[in-house]
């Protein structure tokens, strides 16, 4: 062997001799405390719940140290720990010991609410209590047996075989579901904008429905009574379902065949129907009062046994004149031709004079300054009214000027 390979084998193993040294040391710390590196912190615990000296200490789950010395007082267990340098962690901390696997193995994790400080530093003390400790195994075991021996055994054969009997030969659907399940995932995560939106929006409908609470309440009452007065009507809506189709035909059989005339007699009747209905009062009186006069009418007949109808013309009051064409402007009543209309044709003589046409008729429902007293009322006689004069039998008589309509022409001055 030459003395080159001897130099380099020499070499090779002084830095493999130095390098598993600086390994050691630095797992057991030995580096850090010679460069004067980490945190130095207390802990108290009750007990020591299965940790030793070299058990981890973590923050929030991650390695920052190891528990270096323990040492028992009369409250319990203190331990030093070993912290990496730059290690953070708040003074009022919470910790507790966990363990790392079914055998054991414990550890001492910090969980702090938040990231504030104040933070622990070289010879600061952070206090565990009872809440920090796991549940020991012996409390886990009776506590285990008591929930066993609570289940009567009876009742568990049943829930088994009832679980047999559900699962029984679903072997291939349930690897189908679980196989469905991944193509779902895919295709959710395919997906995942267009199911933010929609939760997004679901959120919106929710808060409007929340908002809404009172009135869907109270719609769901209101479709209750609907619903239940359907259920009552049961037999009469079968009924209706049953014959209504016969019915419905018939009827359009019956609007076909009057399909000439029925829209032309509605038409008609919506004309009638307009000037009628202000009136209705007037229609129903005079329903009630014209047959009690026709009944009447021939008990006045002369002595010769027939009855007599005339005709007779008042000359009073006069027509109005003034305003109008002079008669000698007026045509001849042959004169056919068409020619100049006269816009300026008014009444411009006033009272008594008989002031007649459209302009002079006060509009429906409205009443004169002056209103004279109606046949038969208080207030008034036959003698007290003259048709005409002021132009317009409701602005004349009032609510009842339809007794003027009947007595008015066979009254006699």
């Amino acid at each position: 062997m030459s003395a080159g390979v001897k130099l380099r084998l020499m070499a090779f193993l002084v830095l493999s001799a130095v390098g598993i040294v600086y390994i050691a040391a630095s797992y057991l710390g030995l580096v850090d405390k010679a460069l004067g590196r980490g945190v130095d912190v207390h802990a108290t615990l009750p007990r020591s719940s299965g940790l030793f000296v070299g058990s981890e200490v973590t923050y929030r789950g991650l390695k920052v140290g190891k528990v270096d010395a323990m040492h028992v007082t009369d409250e319990g267990v203190r331990l030093d720990l070993a912290l990496e340098e730059g290690t953070r962690i708040p003074l009022d901390s919470p910790m507790y010991v966990h363990n790392l696997s079914a055998v054991g193995e414990q550890y001492l994790d910090f969980e702090p609410v938040d990231d504030e400080g104040p933070y622990a530093e070289n010879g600061d003390t952070i206090e565990g209590g009872p809440e920090s400790l796991p549940v020991d195994e012996d409390d886990l075991l009776v506590q285990l047996d008591e929930l066993v021996t609570s289940v009567d055994k009876r009742d568990l054969r049943t829930v088994v075989a009832e679980l047999g009997a559900m699962f029984y030969d679903t072997g291939r659907p349930m690897q189908g579901l679980i196989d469905d399940g991944g193509t779902f995932v895919r295709e959710a995560r395919a997906h995942e904008g267009e199911t933010v939106a929609l939760l997004q929006d679901g959120l919106t409908v929710l808060r409007t429905q929340a908002r809404e609470g009172d009135s869907i309440r109270s719609l769901s009452r209101e479709l209750a009574d609907l619903t239940g007065a359907l259920a009552r009507s049961d037999h009469d809506l079968r009924t209706v379902l049953a014959d209504g189709g016969g019915a419905a035909h018939e009827v359009e059989r019956l609007l076909e065949d009057l399909e000439p005339t029925l829209p032309v007699a509605l038409a008609n009747l919506v004309t009638v129907n307009q000037v009628v209905t202000p009136r209705l009062p007037a229609v129903e009186q005079l329903l009630v009062t014209f047959p009690r006069m026709i009944s009447s009418g021939f008990t006045g007949t002369p002595g010769d046994g027939y009855g007599h109808i005339n005709l007779q013309l008042a000359g009073e009051p006069q027509p109005c004149r003034k305003g109008y064409l002079d008669p000698d402007r007026w045509r001849q009543g042959n004169d056919l031709k068409d020619g100049p209309i006269y816009t300026k044709a008014h009444c411009a003589s006033g009272p008594p004079y008989n002031m007649r046409g459209s302009k002079y008729a006060p509009e429906l429902g409205s009443s004169g300054e002056s209103r004279r007293a109606a046949p038969g009322s208080p207030a008034g006689s036959l003698d007290a009214g003259v048709v005409g004069g002021l132009g317009g039998q409701q602005a004349l008589f009032g609510d009842d000027s339809w007794k003027w309509l009947l007595i008015g022409p066979v009254k006699t001055r």
